[in-house]
């Protein structure tokens, strides 16, 4: 096992990383005040590893109440929040009651959300069973529900106790959720890592076929990358933001077509693509690194085009985005390999250009 900090003051927590360490009650245990917790899943997690979880809980004395969710980023709405709102009220937890997302992203966005919401505050923790998940939307504190007109616009900035990071989760991932995790992975080597993109490059195949020491490292690298950025900048008035390169397009293209219709790492890779090609019609990125990107999202099965929405419909659906200051949007674009930065100096009809080139 390996342990990271977040360090955010009096509200840091540990990541622990490595493969079994759901059955660690004693890694568990400094973080929950009551003899009982909360456990958030869905269902198709929950027949997979709950059973595990309330082992480990109980063997410490702890009772669960388990929520158990649809699985789908279109449940990821007030009416599904609701239901975990009203197993909380009906089992009268207290505010210093326990709620442990077990799950993926959506699992871990609408747990945390609702801890931040009920009683104004409950604690919660992060069981993240899916490659995005633990590479990335466990680790941060952002927790959130989907509107009609935007991805993740309802929410709130709120830090977990802990993040269980089990990587013998994996074991179980579909082949499909495994390809949209990688996604996140390679985002950390092209915004500010260049020698983990390499490993990449050189490293790709063992993680495709779940080399247990590949997960391992490529976890605990991808947590390190967003551990330091979030320690710095926790509510995305600065550097946060590079986190979102090909987030942009990718929102819009989850919008655009359904929640649900693409993997939030399949809509990531093909925005990333778009917004290389627009660094690239800038004159930011050579066309050599362009290569580059395309090539290692290829090897990872991941769409580098994205869907056919019209330029028109992306923009439309990207001017809800959250990087939208003063009415003006910012992209995250690239400058090289490892060199992400944001800027609003592409104009509409740039954007347009790259859209329709990779898009069509």
């Amino acid at each position: 096992m390996q342990t990271l900090q977040v360090a955010l003051g009096d509200r840091s927590y540990p990541i622990h990383i490595g493969s079994g360490v759901l059955s660690r009650h004693e890694l568990f245990l400094p973080h929950i005040r009551q003899k009982k917790v909360v456990v958030v899943s869905n269902a198709t997690v929950a027949p997979l590893y709950l059973d595990l979880l309330r082992s480990t809980l109980e063997k410490a004395g702890i009772s669960v109440l388990p929520v158990i969710l649809p699985d789908g980023e279109q449940y990821k709405t007030w009416e599904t929040l609701n239901l975990i709102f009203d197993a909380l009220l009906g089992s009268h937890c207290e505010r210093s009651t326990t709620l442990i997302a077990l799950g993926g992203g959506v699992i871990g966005d609408m747990g945390g959300f609702a801890a931040a919401c009920y009683q104004r505050g409950m604690p919660f923790i992060q069981v993240p069973t899916t490659l995005l998940s633990l590479v990335d939307s466990s680790v941060g504190g952002k927790t959130a529900i989907n509107h009609p007109l935007g991805k993740n616009m309802i929410g709130a900035f709120y830090q977990p106790k802990l993040v269980m990071a089990d990587i013998s989760t994996l074991a179980t991932l579909p082949e499909r959720e495994l390809k949209a995790g990688l996604a996140e992975v390679i985002k950390y080597g092209l915004i500010r890592d260049p020698e983990f993109f390499v490993w990449l490059e050189n490293n790709l195949d063992k993680l495709l076929a779940r080399d247990k020491a590949a997960l391992v490292y490529a976890v605990h690298r991808s947590c390190t990358n967003k551990a330091e950025v979030v320690a710095a900048d926790e509510r995305e008035t600065g550097e946060r933001a590079l986190l979102n390169l090909g987030h942009t397009f990718g929102h819009a293209i989850e919008t655009g077509l359904g929640y649900g219709e693409w993997l939030h790492g399949e809509a990531v890779a093909a925005g990333t693509l778009i917004a290389a090609e627009l660094s690239c019609n800038l004159g930011w990125l050579s066309r050599e690194a362009m290569q580059r990107v395309e090539a290692i999202f290829v090897r990872a099965g991941l769409p580098v085009r994205g869907a056919p929405l019209g330029a028109a419909r992306y923009l439309e659906l990207m001017r809800h985005d959250k990087k939208v200051l003063d009415g003006k949007l910012r992209l995250v674009l690239l400058k090289d390999i490892g060199r992400a930065v944001v800027s609003d100096e592409a104009s509409e009809a740039q954007m347009a250009d790259a859209i329709d080139a990779r898009c069509t």
